[in-house]
């Protein structure tokens, strides 16, 4: 009966971890002969780290990422010296903080999006919203909201992200209207 209470009441207060495993976490507290003061921060430690988890995954899912990549898989060796230097300063994710832009320009092929999107995990990982399109999509959602005369809301939109990630830049010729927006 209080197992069944203790899962209703978390359940209510939307605690997955605890809802899911009181069961597991009170056998093993009565095995460890844990204090009640060792078992209730033992369990909201796993529901914390579930939680810290949750919202990291949730994070990289509404950033829309077209495929994961991580900063720490690119071959460094394989980029020219100054993007290596670049890359050690960018990983500390400072200029998220003041607001500084970062452009990576170079050759098709040569990792931009890579470290784009390596980048833009790591800033999840850390806390930070995200949000990753591509220049052609842009344009289009502007043009778009302009025309349904929500061009103020899609803009608020932004302002919400810590860190945007536009890519594509080149792959896009545009035109009057695309220029202005």
């Amino acid at each position: 009966m209080v197992k069944t209470n203790i899962k209703t009441i978390a359940k209510e207060l939307k605690l997955p971890y605890i809802t899911r495993n009181i069961e597991d976490e009170i056998k093993e507290a009565n095995i460890k002969n844990l204090t009640y003061e060792a078992f209730l921060l033992s369990l909201l430690e796993n529901e914390y780290d579930l939680r810290k988890a949750n919202g990291i995954k949730s994070r990289i899912r509404q950033a829309r990422f077209p495929y994961k990549r991580y900063i720490e898989d690119l071959s460094l060796e394989d980029l020219p010296q100054d993007a290596r230097d670049k890359i050690k300063v960018f990983s500390s994710l400072d200029f998220i903080e003041t607001g500084q832009n970062i452009i990576l320009a170079g050759n098709p092929g040569t990792g931009k999006t890579h470290i784009a999107i390596g980048l833009g995990i790591k800033a999840c990982n850390k806390g930070y919203k995200v949000l990753f399109t591509t220049i052609p999509l842009l344009v289009n959602e502007l043009k778009e909201s302009r025309s349904e005369k929500t061009l103020r809301a899609f803009e608020k939109k932004f302002e919400k992200y810590d860190l945007i990630i536009a890519d594509e830049l080149g792959y896009i010729s545009f035109d009057k209207e695309a220029s202005e927006l």
